[in-house]
């Protein structure tokens, strides 16, 4: 496939190495080479089968209209656009493309996810809980995108209100979220911690290979399994 990427940084740099390994033509852009969306033209996106995008929020939207616009299947690892999710999904829609979207595409995250929504059983059985989340010092955003859906994964499985989220910004640290559930008598850890980037640049670029011939608006939760 030929796949453009969108984002230098270091999870789009991760994703563009993993596309290589696995024989796809790849092309990245930097947001100065992608100004006011001057990459996303109908006329430069042509022979792309697949956008992905690891930008940042202040620009999605208008990444993610720009691709639809010129008919392109995208996979969208960038977070804190979630207020924009319905004008998203019907862009998607009323253009007839394929979208899946993820605030983490490693399938180890996705794991974790599951095991934290069995766990939320606890909250209703005199159990507090609270979310710690980790990254390095350059992450912009706080807190993660990934911690945000621990969050919403445990208030719809326990029906509680939102658990407390606590960040902090050190180091190289890749990514480590952590949920502590606490009683009288015991607690619970459950954590998840990202070793390298790796994980996330193979999940995007499998979600690239399975979005690539399909139409439709999609969280990664609901192919992960498949690839």
């Amino acid at each position: 496939m030929k796949l453009l990427i969108l984002g230098r940084g270091k999870t789009g740099s991760v994703v563009a190495e993993v596309a290589r390994q696995r024989r796809h033509d790849v092309r990245v852009v930097g947001s100065r080479e992608n100004a006011a969306c001057a990459a996303l033209a109908p006329e430069h996106l042509r022979d792309i089968d697949v956008v992905i995008d690891f930008t940042a929020p202040s620009c999605i939207v208008a990444h993610i209209e720009a691709c639809t616009l010129a008919g392109k299947n995208m996979v969208v690892g960038t977070t804190g656009w979630d207020a924009e999710l319905d004008r998203v999904k019907k862009s998607v829609e009323d253009h007839g493309t394929g979208f899946v979207y993820a605030a983490n595409f490693s399938v180890g995250v996705n794991l974790f996810l599951e095991v934290a929504r069995a766990a939320a059983a606890a909250l209703g059985r005199d159990y507090s809980g609270q979310i710690f989340e980790r990254h390095h010092i350059q992450k912009k955003d706080a807190p993660s995108g990934t911690a945000i859906a621990l969050q919403h994964v445990l208030r719809e499985a326990s029906g509680k209100k939102e658990l407390e989220i606590t960040s902090f910004r050190e180091g190289e640290v890749v990514g480590m979220h952590e949920v502590v559930l606490e009683s009288a008598v015991d607690r619970i850890y459950l954590c998840h911690d990202a070793k390298s980037r790796q994980g996330f640049g193979d999940g995007a670029v499998r979600a690239a290979e399975w979005i690539a011939s399909r139409k439709g608006f999609y969280h990664f939760k609901d192919v992960w399994r498949e690839l």
